[in-house]
């Protein structure tokens, strides 16, 4: 064991887990929170074993524990927990307190399932439960002086399987304020496979290749309109315009951008984009050019309006078919309905947490969304997370480092007397 305690930390997201030990700055383990068959295979991978050099990922069938943010499958859980635990951090669980961060809202059911996977099959001597906002919100306010004299900040948790807005107060969320959007990662990188798969090639059974260009090449943009009008022209003047190359088999096992720096020409444009916009009749032309040239060669797909337009379903779901409000009217009822003493400072802490809080521009188009909305008189501040995959985790390795964590915990003899349901009331979310 190479933690500086015996409480292993597990932040078990939909998209990847994150195992280590109470008191370490980062953890050992970040892996997907899945099992894959390669085609024509019978074994399965779990957890790192995606993650080889050598594992070609093309067609995988997949099987995640978790749907929609909740765990839904204990044997693949099992599976993935067993091989993270064994293998990776090589700790016996039946010496061993467990951390887990768990979804918010989670249904009775399933928190009896999780109890039962923790004590009766792994073993573990004691559990303790937390929610993601309330471990966002300690480990900023342990690095920020202006969190932890306001005791309050407003966490956006863009995730895997959904986006919430959650104020906390003194490390508790306050569940009554708590709204949610039913998108997150997975559902952009589902929009991402049909574009592809309607635009050039059929990609809706490459789910982890799509989710790697996902996570490589879409950004925010700041001026949709203007973006629209650029990613019309030709592949020269096109600044969004870039080719991800998918895997042989042979050559490349994992799929890979084609041109960092063509990728990266979004980056040197002008706030305004009409000052790059080109006269209609060259971009016409252009276009026309453009359908006469030959088609790509089967192993790679170009991207152009697709990088901005799937992260755009943040701010506007709508134009997926979703009857919701974007992101910033969803942090806005969030903070309207807590009390209103909380609201200025609220603004003013809005910590932005979860891997979809990555794409590039993310922070600056939400605070331009956000401040026509927001009363002339209160300030609007935004904290982006170093490493917004691992601020869950991170917190809850400083929690379970406090010496007063073993009170927080119930035990496994103690769940084996009471039960769940009574054991669980000592968890306040």
């Amino acid at each position: 064991m190479t933690g500086g305690s015996g409480v292993v930390v597990l932040d078990n997201g939909g998209g990847l887990l994150k195992a280590g030990f109470g008191g370490d700055m980062n953890p050992i383990a970040v892996v997907p929170n899945c099992m894959a068959k390669p085609p024509g295979s019978k074994k399965w991978l779990v957890a790192d074993q995606l993650q080889a050099p050598d594992v070609d990922v093309t067609g995988m069938t997949l099987r995640r524990p978790i749907d929609r943010g909740y765990l839904i499958n204990t044997e693949v859980q099992r599976e993935v927990w067993e091989r993270v635990l064994r293998n990776l951090l090589q700790v016996d669980p039946t010496n061993s307190s467990l951390l887990l961060v768990e979804p918010q809202f989670n249904p009775p059911a399933l928190q009896h399932a999780t109890d039962e996977l923790v004590f009766e099959e792994l073993g573990f001597k004691s559990l303790c439960v937390a929610d993601a906002p309330s471990l966002v919100h300690l480990y900023e306010a342990s690095r920020q002086p202006f969190l932890f004299r306001a005791q309050c900040s407003l966490v956006v948790d863009c995730g895997f399987s959904f986006t919430h807005a959650s104020p906390v107060l003194q490390n508790f969320t306050l569940n009554y304020a708590v709204r949610r959007m039913d998108l997150g990662g997975k559902a952009l990188t589902n929009y991402l496979k049909e574009l592809v798969s309607y635009r050039s090639l059929n990609v809706m059974d490459e789910t982890l290749l799509i989710d790697d260009a996902k996570e490589k090449l879409c950004f925010v943009s700041l001026d949709v309109p203007g973006d629209l009008r650029l990613a019309r022209l030709s592949s020269k003047d096109n600044p969004f315009r870039c080719s991800y190359i998918l895997p042989d088999g042979i050559t490349y096992k994992k799929g890979f951008v084609k041109d960092l720096d063509e990728a990266r020409r979004y980056c040197s444009l002008p706030t305004n984009g009409e000052s790059v916009r080109k006269d209609s009749s060259d971009s016409d032309r252009s276009r026309f050019e453009d359908k006469k040239k030959p088609e790509l060669s089967q192993n790679e797909f170009v991207l152009t309006n697709e990088r901005f337009l799937v992260p755009e379903m943040l701010f506007h779901p709508i134009d997926l078919g979703m009857n919701q409000a974007g992101l910033a009217e969803c942090i806005v009822r969030a903070i309207q309905a807590s009390h209103p003493y909380l609201q200025p400072v609220l603004f003013e802490s809005i910590i932005l947490t979860g891997g979809s809080t990555l794409f590039p521009q993310f922070t600056e188009r939400l605070e331009k969304e956000l401040r026509p909305l927001v009363p002339d008189d209160y300030q609007v501040r935004i904290i982006a997370q170093e490493d917004p995959i691992l601020g869950a985790w991170r917190g809850g390795s400083l929690l379970a480092h406090r010496p007063e964590f073993e009170s927080m915990c119930i035990t496994k003899s103690e769940y084996e007397e009471m039960g769940s349901m009574r054991c669980r009331r000592r968890f306040f979310h």
